[in-house]
């Protein structure tokens, strides 16, 4: 058994005892917002007030004058495009945002959504269906997708509605409706291969786009095949399809659904589901911690229209299915994320191991610390610590970098620094979580949001990449947390940091104040950053690492306060977008990326495909490395697989031909996960010439890249007892950190029968 030995540095390897036992563009979310929703520390006399106080922080509730809020693209207030009974806070950042914001004048129904295995579109006449099974290569190759085209239209008979508004929602579902001439519903959702539909004053009525190839004509059921795909429209038992032209249409009928098969032999299959309307979606998790285990559970909720049978099939993505605990039929979807494989059921469980999310990594005793100490005083004591822009992006940036230099100072016993540092990051965060200042955050009842001003990317007026931004803060606050409990308590400071999570990621399906999940798709196992999802493409997600950061940050905010439930939801998030990140962004295991897309990452995930470009004209540094910024402790999940790792490296400098030379840190860093003494080594020739990543520091580099030299890559074959840790291997010699952040001595068990006891607060390490 190995006991911890040092509880500020990492040991220099050695050999292993012989008796040791063997980790953009957005909008929307209406609410009603009064003292129901208040967040703790604030005072429910003040709702109409300009400033709501929230512990020794605060908001606006009244936007800064000359700050721009929600609008569509020629800068006009936007309202959520809702129908009357719409409850609750109104989603942004949803695959189906274009629904809800319009971001476009002229297109009040809403733009491309891609649910997988349908795509849609809505119109003055209803819904268009599609089936996108065929990949195309577009942009001279940069990019693939799988693009919407219409094989059908669910309508209504007569319909011609002036725009579409939501009705409801679930974690992964939407309910849309057209009013005009007649009414429609229609339910759809991510995974679900029957969209479902509603009418009122007008008969069911569906149009093919061209004519179909008719195999099975029963009644109340048709089975039709348009361009190579194959659909069944079902109508009430009761009803009859009748046909003219390429229309159906059922007489006197109020609902139908519509199913996509996967050939037309599979008709017996889906029949039987017909009239079992999908009304709602959840996904509920639970974290064993001392397993190491997150389960999570994906539930529908659905209502019989006719009989009994509330059962229904759900199609799973390959990170789904790849983890799933239920047994899978033989029914399957081609998808811009790979193949689709179904369960029979209204609900399907996966189970993912958990790695650990750590503060910071140890020090190497190998590190030479007067050079980290002079490397650190470099920012410290900098004319401007926050140099960069003055928004919610940069300033967070610079927050973050500076927040990460205060272990490290710890680590050397550099108290001095440490503290200076704390005061300026608490500084600075203090200024922003109050209310009033040159920095500050404003709640927008109409969309239910944070929005913080001055902003930048479109985080206000398109309600953008919340997560990438607020992620710095809340990673500042659990700093300032672990040195500081009192300082990050509710009616401290704590309550406005829960704000910004709670805005990025509310749990509370009732909350009065924000959407649930807002800047996380459970069912795609990411988040989209574009709030209006305005595009014909879909949605998409760029810097899928930003949203790694945030979902660290706020397990180490909820451990540094105490609070599980704020830990728990951290690791479910983080440990969720793991299972998808470098699969769908850098095809890791194969049969994400379809034949011929002759590139290993991709810098934007869209809902139709993926693209190797990004925002803006970066080169191939850029490329790659938008989706491992920032390196954090809990950037080791880009390191589970230290051959896949080595290949995305080697995939770069191929492209390059020879070494990174934009965000060479970045780059270094993310080496250093496969090859940790070829990092140090390159961090060594030119650490004194090259110009830093704007959140990144050469302190922090240093640190980074000595460490792993020393303790090797990641082990994930062993795991702890705590939510807190990593194991390391360096040619067979074993290294393990834990994180205490409670306020008890605290015994950690590995898996492999290695332990350690640790005091309150601290971090340790032991090796083997």
């Amino acid at each position: 058994m190995v006991r911890i030995r040092d509880r500020r540095r990492l040991p220099r390897v050695r050999p292993a005892p012989a008796a040791l036992a063997a980790l953009v563009i957005g909008a929307a979310g209406l609410a009603a917002a009064a003292t129901d929703g208040a967040p703790a520390g604030a005072d429910p006399a003040a709702g109409s007030a300009a400033v709501v106080p929230v512990g020794s922080g605060g908001y606006t509730d009244e936007r800064p004058a000359g700050e721009p809020g929600p609008s569509d693209q020629n800068g006009a207030p936007a309202a959520p495009k809702v129908t009357d009974d719409f409850e609750g806070p109104a989603p942004t950042n949803e695959w189906w945002s274009s629904l809800i914001f319009q971001r476009y004048p002229g297109n009040p129904y809403g733009e491309n959504l891609y649910a997988h295995p349908f795509s849609f579109r809505p119109h003055a006449g209803g819904l268009e269906v599609g089936y996108p099974d065929e990949p195309n290569l577009v942009a001279d190759g940069l990019k693939y997708e799988y693009p919407h085209t219409a094989d059908l239209t669910m309508g209504a008979s007569g319909l011609d509605a002036p725009r579409t508004e939501v009705a409801d929602h679930g974690d992964w579902t939407v309910t849309a409706q057209w009013e005009g001439g007649g009414t429609l519903r229609t339910t759809i959702g991510q995974g679900l291969p029957f969209a479902y539909a509603e009418t009122e004053g007008a008969d069911p009525e569906v149009s093919f786009t061209s004519p179909p190839e008719v195999w099975h004509e029963e009644g109340d059921v048709v089975g039709a095949t348009v361009g190579g795909r194959h659909y069944a429209l079902f109508a009430p038992s009761d009803a009859q399809w009748t046909r003219s032209g390429n229309a159906f249409t059922a007489p006197g009928a109020s609902y139908y659904s519509v199913a996509v098969l996967p050939g037309p032999g599979d008709l017996d299959a889906f029949a039987p589901y017909a009239h079992s309307f999908v009304t709602g979606s959840r996904v509920e998790y639970a974290y064993d911690e001392a397993a190491a285990e997150l389960t999570s559970t994906y539930r529908l909720t659905t209502e019989p229209k006719e009989g009994t049978e509330d059962g229904t099939l759900m199609a799973l993505y390959p990170h789904q299915w790849d983890a799933a605990a239920d047994p899978l039929t033989d029914l399957a979807y081609a998808s811009p994320r790979g193949e689709m494989r179904v369960v029979d059921g209204a609900r399907f469980t996966t189970e993912l191991s958990t790695h650990g999310l750590l503060p910071g990594l140890p020090t190497a005793d190998g590190a030479d610390e007067g050079r980290m100490r002079a490397l650190i005083d470099e920012e410290l004591h900098h004319e401007d610590p926050f140099r960069g822009g003055d928004d919610t992006y940069w300033n967070g940036k610079a927050l973050g970098r500076l927040a990460q230099l205060v272990p490290i100072a710890d680590s050397i016993g550099y108290t001095e620094g440490r503290d200076g540092l704390l005061e300026l990051v608490k500084g600075r965060l203090e200024g922003w979580l109050t209310a009033g200042g040159a920095r500050q955050f404003h709640y927008d009842s109409a969309w239910g949001t944070m929005l913080g001003y001055p902003d930048s990317f479109g985080a206000a007026d398109q309600v953008n990449d919340h997560d990438f931004h607020y992620g710095y803060f809340v990673q500042a606050a659990a700093v300032v947390a672990r040195y500081d409990r009192d300082w990050a308590a509710e009616d401290a400071w704590g309550g406005m940091v829960r704000l910004l999570i709670r805005d990025v990621a509310e749990t509370d399906p009732e909350s009065d104040m924000f959407p649930r999940l807002r800047s996380f798709s459970p069912y795609a196992g990411h988040g989209w950053a574009s709030g209006h999802a305005g595009f014909a493409a879909g949605h998409n997600q760029e810097s899928s690492s930003e949203g790694m950061h945030f979902a660290a940050a706020t397990a180490l905010f909820g451990a540094a306060t105490g609070d599980r439930e704020l830990r728990d939801l951290g690791v479910f998030l983080h440990t969720t977008q793991a299972s998808t990140v470098t699969r769908y962004w850098q095809d890791h295991g194969g049969g994400t990326f379809p034949e011929g897309f002759e590139h290993d990452v991709v810098g934007m995930v869209w809902g139709d495909g993926g693209d190797y470009r990004i925002w803006w004209d970066g080169g191939d540094e850029e490329h790659y490395g938008i989706n491992y910024l920032p390196i954090t402790a809990s950037s080791l999940y880009l390191g589970h697989d230290p051959e896949h790792a080595a290949a995305m490296h080697a995939s770069l400098e191929d492209r390059l031909g020879g070494e990174p030379q934009v965000w060479r840190d970045v780059h270094w860093e993310h080496q250093a996960l496969s090859d940790g003494p070829a990092a140090l080594a390159r961090f060594e020739e030119q650490w004194t010439s090259y110009e830093p990543e704007a959140g990144e520091s050469k302190a922090h580099t240093y640190q980074w890249v000595s460490t792993l030299a020393e303790a090797g890559t990641v082990d994930t074959s062993v795991t702890a007892d705590t939510a807190h840790y990593a194991v390391f291997d360096n040619g067979g010699t074993k290294t393990y950190v834990a994180y205490n952040p409670g306020t008890a001595p605290l015994d950690v068990s590995f898996s492999d029968g290695a332990s350690m006891t640790l005091e309150a607060g601290e971090l340790g390490t032991a090796s083997s």
